[in-house]
């Protein structure tokens, strides 16, 4: 029998070789942490000095010299899609993505490669091949092999490898996506295994500094031509560019030759600091390349979400409303001082806005705190509040303000793209273009409308005409008139004919089971 202390000997052992075999395990199984560093908790440091002193003949070779080795080239295999991205943007949409395009001998643009990554496969295929697809991404954590690219270069890919500046073509390491969003078309990668050599970051500017007529310079991997540099200027600031369904981001213009390839490569400014990611251009099908238009987004939005990015999530808010743009001359109509706010087209049922009593037909004018100028900036404040926060908003609804508390959701955009948004505007309407008739019960029933719907039902809707034109379909059944309730069409008729000419009449409409609101001018 053994005695105390042997016993106690071999519970020790036994405790620490389930712990070493553990940690073996787990190294096995990819359980523990890659990096011993630090994860990034806050956003990387940015320069927002003012940007001065003048430009020589060196400054771009500095620059060049000095930033080329933070630069990588990113190679990827992924299964293709089966849609078409020209699908997704409308069709012949000259505006395309930076989907690189490694192009095969014997395949030209005109066998429908496009930017697409790769050779795109016959879609009668059972099982289509590997798709090889290029990019560009910058290093931001050189400690931590991080690296910042844009998400379309990424987001299908099984495999991911980098390539470094000054390294043979063949000689690449393999990383993993950390995280991704698809709504600023970012994603940071991380390096399976470092090269010997330390790593190169860059720096961060202030995207917000930028102004048309800036120098700015692109380095990427145009049509697999590593580390190529480019200068140009900023075009344009704010230029909308679509992330998604009803959804855009204010992009950089830039005419700094960017092609396939440069997709996720940074744009610098004369400090050579990086004040935007390369995303876009404008081109044509025949020649898919550049056309001196380029789009990048600016770095101040994707710097702030890197540490969401490094947790594997980001998230952002909601509140359940459709927004639409106050008109040019709706402002006065809806009770405004001036051209500012955010028109309420629509409100999603059980959605946080209807829980705290926001309606169709509000101009939401505050949020927490903050005057809301327009549609845009409404949509970016309450993306950036963090869900389940509680926050004042103020609304225009009849000509008074109205202070309301809502708690902020949060946004899923998976089943948002799974939804279609109805279209919104503000709009004018005369006499009005529409065809009005009273809801009878073989109507209620075949809408299945409640029993309690009183109103007028849109039989017809003018091609052309001012309610056309301004979001009346036929089938809405509009129940109110500028804050009346409507009984019948010829109470509706009645309503719509005593609004002047010139004037905005608020129409409020069931549409299946959403309720909706319009504001249309009549003639």
């Amino acid at each position: 029998m053994p005695t105390r202390k042997t016993t106690l000997f071999y519970a020790v052992l036994l405790a620490i070789a389930s712990v070493a075999i553990g940690m073996v395990l787990a190294s096995r199984l990819d359980l523990s942490p890659t990096s011993s560093a630090q994860p990034l908790t806050t956003a990387p440091p940015a320069n927002s000095a003012p940007i001065a002193g003048s430009i020589d003949a060196t400054t771009f070779r500095t620059i060049a010299r000095d930033m080329s080795p933070a630069v990588v080239n990113i190679r990827t295999e992924s299964t293709p899609r089966t849609e078409e991205l020209t699908e997704f943007f409308g069709g012949e949409d000259f505006l395309r993505r930076f989907f690189p395009d490694r192009e095969q001998p014997g395949q030209g643009q005109g066998q429908g490669q496009g930017q697409g990554q790769g050779a795109r496969p016959n879609r009668r295929q059972r099982q289509a091949p590997q798709s090889q697809g290029a990019g560009t991404g910058f290093i931001i954590d050189a400690a931590e092999g991080l690296i910042l690219t844009n998400n379309h270069v990424v987001e299908n890919a099984n495999k991911i490898e980098v390539a470094f500046y000054g390294d043979d073509s063949d000689v690449e390491y393999e990383a993993k996506i950390v995280g991704r969003d698809p709504l600023t078309d970012s994603a940071l990668i991380q390096l399976l295994k470092k090269p010997a050599a330390a790593l190169q970051q860059v720096k961060f500017g202030d995207s917000d500094q930028m102004q048309p007529g800036d120098f700015v310079v692109a380095i990427g991997n145009p049509f697999n031509f590593n580390h190529t540099v480019t200068v140009g200027v900023i075009s344009a600031l704010g230029r909308p560019f679509p992330v998604g369904p009803g959804r855009s981001v204010n992009m950089l213009q830039t005419d700094a030759a960017i092609n396939p390839g440069n997709s996720g490569g940074p744009l610098l400014n004369v400090r050579g600091e990086v004040v935007g990611i390369n995303t876009a251009i404008l081109s044509d099908r025949a020649q898919a390349s550049n056309m001196g238009i380029g789009f990048a987004v600016p770095i101040n939005l994707v710097r702030e979400l890197v540490p969401q990015l490094r947790a594997g999530k980001v998230t952002r808010g909601m509140i359940g409303v459709t927004i639409a743009p106050v008109g040019a001359e709706a402002f006065e109509d809806l009770g405004l001082s001036s051209r500012s706010g955010a028109f309420v087209s629509a409100v999603t049922p059980s959605g946080p806005a209807a829980k705290a009593g926001v309606k169709a037909l509000d101009v939401i004018v505050e949020f927490n705190g903050k005057a809301v100028k327009n549609r845009d900036q409404l949509v970016d404040m309450v993306t950036r509040t963090k869900p389940g926060s509680t926050v004042p908003v103020k609304v225009i609804r009849d000509g008074k303000n109205t202070g309301l508390n809502v708690t902020v959701g949060e946004l899923d955009l998976e089943a948002e793209a799974g939804t279609t948004e109805e279209e919104s505007a503000v709009e004018e309407t005369a006499g009005f273009g529409v065809g009005l008739e009273d809801i009878t019960p073989d109507i209620a029933r075949r809408l299945e409308l409640p029993r309690s719907t009183r109103g007028a039902l849109v039989s017809e809707v003018d091609p052309g005409s001012t309610a056309a034109n301004g979001g009346l379909r036929r089938f809405d059944v509009i129940t109110q008139v500028n804050g009346q309730p409507v009984t019948s069409a010829a109470d509706a008729k009645a309503k719509l004919q005593a609004v002047a000419s010139g004037r905005l009449a608020r129409i409020l409409v069931m549409r299946g089971a959403q309720e909706l609101g319009f504001a249309i001018r009549k003639d």
